[in-house]
């Protein structure tokens, strides 16, 4: 968690400092160059920005690409002020390009966040499969589901149980949520329960075991997309269990 406040931080440095930097790279220039072409170099920093950075970085970014390009590259230079109204058309216009490009930059960093995350999740289930199809043992595969969930989920840890249903922990279920159920009270949870979170498995309509997830410290829940997959893992581990035609619980 850290290290996203420092590089939310970072980013919030680099769309003040950006633009900044590269209006006054123009000002040797601002005599050559008209103002729309300037405008169009200053987007380059917000473009920048927003596409390593967050939202309110891109937007901040816009909002200091707008200003210094005022204060650079208009007249009266070095003031925060406009005489020409075709400047000031220019400079309402920088700042509204910026705004949406920079939505834009963010919008596709997270679209292209999506596609490598899926890509992985799919690879972790073919490569279960492989193992499972390529007559890989139940033992096998179960290992190899427990390494895929420490991984997919960001586990401290994560351990199989078989056979056995001692206490009373919350569980990952099949719709991706984290429920407690207890009599009639049901339970569900936004962020990991403290202690550890069950994962059965079933094969055949029979129960084997389950899987024991200790969430690390302060470690947020995961996103649906990676619960589910995460179901789907079981599930193989489960089938593989039932194939091998071990002994159940019930």
């Amino acid at each position: 968690m850290s290290g996203y406040r420092l590089h939310d931080g970072a980013a919030l440095l680099a769309a003040l400092v950006a633009p900044f930097l590269v209006a006054l790279a123009l000002v040797p220039f601002r005599t050559a160059l008209s103002a729309t072409n300037e405008a169009l170099v200053v987007v380059v920093a917000v473009v920048a920005v927003a596409a390593s950075g967050t939202r309110a970085a891109g937007a901040l970014a816009a909002l200091s690409a707008a200003a210094w390009y005022d204060f650079f590259l208009t007249r009266p230079y070095q003031r925060f002020a406009i005489a020409d109204g075709d400047e000031v058309q220019t400079a309402v216009l920088l700042l509204v390009v910026g705004l949406i490009v920079s939505q834009l930059a963010v919008h596709a960093r997270r679209l292209r966040t999506v596609v490598v995350s899926d890509t992985a999740y799919l690879s972790g289930l073919q490569a279960t499969a492989r193992l499972a199809e390529g007559g890989g043992s139940a033992q096998e595969v179960v290992e190899r589901v427990r390494r895929e969930l420490v991984d997919l989920l960001e586990l401290r840890g994560c351990r199989f149980e078989y056979g056995a249903l001692l206490g009373h922990l919350p569980r990952l279920e099949h719709d991706g949520g984290v429920w407690l159920r207890r009599g009639t009270r049901i339970t569900q949870y936004a962020e990991w329960p403290e202690g550890e979170t069950e994962l059965r498995i079933t094969g055949g309509g029979h129960y084997y075991g389950r899987f024991l997830l200790a969430p690390a410290p302060d470690h947020p829940l995961p996103a649906e997309q990676a619960r589910l997959v995460a179901v789907a893992l079981a599930a193989q581990a489960g089938a593989a269990l039932d194939t091998a035609g071990l002994s159940h619980p019930g």
